[in-house]
């Protein structure tokens, strides 16, 4: 007999009252049917953005600029909730390509924190804890993809099963794109029990994109460029294919697909590879032929959508290195052992990227740790000759940020180690290192505004990717990219007066204005009808506020 639960318990169901009665049906009609359920486990950094917002601030002194072709790229440090929270604000649908490499949850010490405590295999609640920590970071992260964005995260078999329901959930089931393999070690386990278990050598990387994978064209790499050596009789030329064939059995009986062509007959029990249609029409176009009783196709340029061999996307990527291998790199690049104990190995990340990613696209990857990602992208860059952005996102626990991250991209772009060591000819590049910090929202509406919105000058730098201060006042700022002007108005005074100062800078791109507003009013009636420039204008920080307001409004239970 079924049983109430909380202060019905214990009664059974002809004891209950009708209203009860309803009450349950109707909680039974909102639970969910099927997926994956677990018990939420508040997380502290969530909760602390109900009572102070986050914001970043620049520090200056680890700014690297040596090519002023190459975009800018971005390194955060703090908590990858708040990082996240704030590329809302300034990369939301901007995304191309999301890689990250998550803890794994294996049970072991020492992997990863959840309220500021290790969570370890004698933790009743370390599955919850993971899945509630994974699911706040990915349904932030799915806002930020681009129309044709992709993500990609690496797991194993711990955690493999419970993150797939996950992202189906986050991202839909059929914007699964599949599972890519990889071997992470060839080194096998000879000590104890394990010498005789069954050994694990391979992890995985889900593969989520914002269309489902029907929509989604990867960028497949060259191969070769085809040759068409071959010349007819008007002068053109043509490359040769046979005809394949094909068993004729089973399932795949094709009855319409056995017939004579130009007096060739398929196989025994084999047939054609293409239907009577498809040849009639080679036929009328004279592309058939027969030589030494074979059946071929001539082939042009022109019947072709492209010139190239492509390399297809295969699911299991080889030759990527290993984890092992990954580790030691990382070593000789930094000139010190035991720099990082979990690294993924750069070609696995450059393939992925080579595959996934145009010459120009965004890069984010938000568990950024030893920054494989961002040596990925600065490498290809240089293959290529790409302007490819990356966005990384890392805390500093045991000073990882700053000691083994930053270290490593400075490594890369200057060719020079932290000991002044050469290490490379270095990727001359951009780089701006970016932390978060809070506004306490312990104050009026219109005292928390006043407040914040200065200290939003940093994010809208990301934002709009200008870092060249042209004008830097403490009402108005004025930055400069290879797109034009963008300026910051911080007054609620008369505007005319700040027109005027960016009306005397040279540009004939529209002026991207942000003004300080109290409330959503873009205050563009205020722009005197005699600017010289175009201006685009838009509140702040009410368009902070208002993502903010999105994501961190407790929601109704």
């Amino acid at each position: 007999m079924f049983q109430g639960k909380g202060k019905n318990a214990g009664k059974a169901l002809n004891e209950h009252t009708k209203e009860e009665l309803i009450q349950m049906v109707c909680h039974l009609k909102e639970c969910k049917k099927f997926g994956l359920v677990w018990e939420d486990k508040p997380e502290q950094v969530a909760k602390d953005c109900q009572e102070k917002l986050p914001i970043l601030r620049e520090d200056k002194t680890k700014a690297l600029t040596l090519d002023n072709e190459q975009p800018t790229n971005i390194i955060i440090e703090g908590d990858n909730y708040h990082a996240l929270s704030v590329l809302n604000y300034t990369h939301a649908g901007k995304i191309d390509v999301i890689y990250i490499d998550p803890p794994y949850n294996t049970g072991k010490k020492d992997e990863w924190k959840y309220n500021d405590r290790w969570v370890d295999e004698n933790d009743a609640y370390r599955h919850s804890k993971w899945l509630s920590f994974m699911e706040k970071r990915l349904k932030l992260a799915k806002g930020l993809l681009s129309e044709n964005g992709v993500v990609f995260i690496s797991i194993d078999d711990k955690e493999h099963a419970r993150l797939k329901v996950l992202c189906d959930e986050i991202f839909d089931e059929n914007k699964f794109h599949g599972t890519l393999t990889w071997i992470k070690r060839t080194k096998p386990t000879n000590m104890g029990g394990a010498k005789y278990s069954l050994q694990s050598n391979v992890e995985y990387v889900l593969v989520y994109g914002h269309k489902s994978q029907d929509r989604h064209n990867y960028l497949l790499p060259k191969l070769e460029q085809k040759t068409y050596p071959n010349q007819d009789e008007c002068g053109n030329f043509y490359r040769v294919e046979s005809v394949d064939q094909r068993k004729n059995i089973g399932s795949m009986i094709r009855p319409s697909m056995v017939y004579s062509v130009l007096g060739v007959a398929p196989k025994e029990n084999y047939r054609w590879q293409m239907s009577p249609k498809e040849r009639d029409e080679l036929l009328e176009r004279n592309r058939l032929f027969v030589k030494n009783g074979k059946l071929y196709k001539r082939v042009y340029k022109e019947d072709e959508e492209t010139a190239e061999s492509l390399e297809p996307f295969w699911s299991h990527r080889q030759d990527t290195g290993t984890a092992e291998a990954a580790k030691e790199d990382l070593e000789k690049l930094l000139g010190r052992d035991e720099a990082f104990t979990t690294v993924k190995p750069v070609e696995l990340l450059r393939q992925i990227l080579l595959f996934s990613s145009s010459t120009n696209s965004t890069v984010l990857d938000f568990f950024a740790g030893s920054g494989t990602t961002g040596q990925a992208v600065l490498e290809l860059n240089k293959a290529d000759g790409g302007r490819r952005q990356f966005i990384l996102c890392t805390n500093n626990e045991n000073q990882i940020a700053e000691d083994v991250t930053y270290p490593r991209i400075k490594t890369v772009i200057t060719g020079t180690r932290p000991d002044g060591t050469k290490y490379s000819d270095g990727i001359p590049s951009n780089v701006r290192y970016f932390k978060t910090d809070f506004v306490s929202k312990n104050k009026t509406s219109d005292r928390l505004r006043r407040e914040i919105a200065p200290l939003c000058t940093d994010m809208i730098k990301i934002r709009e990717n200008c870092f060249e201060s042209v004008i830097d006042t403490e009402q108005l700022k004025v930055l400069r990219n290879n797109r034009g002007l963008v300026a910051l108005v911080f007054d609620d005074g008369d505007l005319g007066n700040y027109i005027c100062q960016i009306d005397a800078i040279p540009t004939d791109a529209p002026v991207y204005l942000y003004v300080f507003s109290y409330n959503s009013d873009n205050r563009h009636y205020e722009i005197p009808d005699d600017a010289s420039h175009e201006y685009i204008s838009q509140p702040i920080p009410e368009g902070v506020l208002s993502v903010y307001r999105r994501i961190f409004q407790p929601k109704d239970k």
